[in-house]
């Protein structure tokens, strides 16, 4: 899609045995950030294998207006299924102003999450839940945020980046991103489910992750359950550098009971260092939201966002979503 940044994108195989990704789109018109917190919307994408290409097909939760809690702004989908039923997670968030547009846009080149506007939109980002019986919908969304802050506590501003895992029988363990004030370091909560509609409560009032360094933080879970080891696994992206050694890259982590995280001892998930079909190699400056397809109970293959930019978003001209295939 030549004229809209796109990011965040998660496959899934659908009814139709090809391959559907979900993912978030803005206008190139205007500025990647913090226009993804104002202006982002959920779209679907196919191809016929998971490596692609995709095709755009449709925009799947468009803005639907401001008195809506998800009336503005969708973004971070990850989609999942069981017993049939296909599962949207999500981000979404509003605020009344209008919504800024290349003819009319508040918020200039250069601004920051700090900006009235995008200040309110993150600030009330919450988690909600679309479904639907087939992967092309319609689909139902949520009409209240499956899992808000809770007032006084570390997640107090916002909830964000869902992670869930999906159990058989329809229950779920949510990873998901707060913080408690703007300017806060990025950390991740746990909550449960009996069922994927809820209700949804937290297994501990902290975070999971508390580091050494202070200026260590997370973000962009990816969970799963392993079972060849019987426990829960986690990818997430690490912020600084200083847990995996590498900047932006990814942690690898796991629990038993998935209230309990451990990182392991090699924690380095993956690198930023990509390596192309054609032999060559590349650092991103990005790789982000990393989402996994897993075929036959396996991971096959990891997706994440990324930009033609060794400096990262800031500085890029264009993003996508990239497919990495994993080893047997």
């Amino acid at each position: 899609m030549k004229d809209y940044w796109v990011w965040c994108g998660s496959v899934i195989r659908g009814e139709d045995g090809r391959y559907h990704m979900f993912a978030s789109r803005w206008s190139k018109k205007l500025p990647f950030t913090p226009h993804w917190a104002t202006n982002s919307e959920i779209v679907r994408a196919v191809a016929d294998r998971p490596e692609g290409p995709y095709t755009f097909a449709e925009v799947v939760l468009p803005p639907r207006g401001s008195e809506y809690w998800d009336g503005r702004v969708t973004h971070n989908p990850t989609i999942h299924r069981v017993n049939g039923m296909y599962l949207l997670f999500y981000m979404g968030t509003t605020y009344e102003e209008d919504m800024p547009s290349p003819e009319h846009n508040p918020i200039q080149a250069g601004s920051t999450l700090d900006h009235p506007i995008s200040a309110k939109a993150r600030a009330r980002q919450r988690i909600g839940l679309a479904t639907s019986k087939s992967v092309f919908g319609p689909w139902e969304r949520s009409d209240e945020p499956i899992l808000s802050p809770m007032p006084g506590k570390w997640d107090s501003l916002m909830t964000t980046n869902p992670a869930p895992c999906i159990h058989p029988d329809g229950s779920v363990l949510l990873i998901y991103k707060a913080v408690g004030s703007q300017h806060d370091l990025l950390r991740l909560g746990v909550a449960k489910a009996p069922h994927y509609k809820g209700p949804y409560e937290r297994l501990c009032e902290e975070p999971i992750f508390r580091f050494d360094e202070t200026n260590d933080h997370i973000e962009d879970g990816y969970v799963w359950w392993s079972q060849e080891a019987r426990r829960y696994e986690m990818i997430m992206k690490d912020m600084n550098g200083g847990i995996c050694g590498e900047k932006h890259a990814g942690i690898h982590a796991y629990s038993e009971d998935g209230a309990v995280w451990h990182i392991f001892e090699e924690p380095l998930a993956y690198s930023r260092k990509v390596r192309w079909d054609n032999g060559s190699e590349t650092i991103q400056g990005n790789l982000e939201r990393p989402q996994l397809l897993t075929q036959d109970g396996r991971p096959t293959h990891l997706f994440a966002a990324t930009s033609n930019s060794p400096e990262g978003f800031a500085k890029a001209t264009d993003t996508w979503n990239m497919v990495i295939p994993l080893k047997e």
